[in-house]
């Protein structure tokens, strides 16, 4: 059995941000792509976050939703 990705994007939360972990620990609440990549920055996962492929299914598992799926804010 192949090991998981170390970055969950979880599903859009009514809020319209979307869950982000890292190696099973809550790294922050996204809102766009910039956020997940400055979060995995921050981790150490790449030296400058505009180098970071957010489409690497080794890297990142996205649930809910591709790269793409921002819904906007309900309520």
């Amino acid at each position: 059995m192949a090991a998981s990705p170390p970055v969950i994007v979880h599903p859009p939360t009514p809020s319209g941000g979307r869950r982000v972990t890292l190696r099973g620990r809550f790294a922050g609440l996204a809102h766009g792509r910039g956020d997940v990549a400055e979060f995995l920055r921050r981790a150490g996962l790449a030296p400058d976050s505009e180098d970071i492929d957010l489409d690497d299914p080794e890297l990142i598992e996205w649930r809910g939703g591709d790269l793409d799926t921002w819904p906007e804010p309900q309520g």
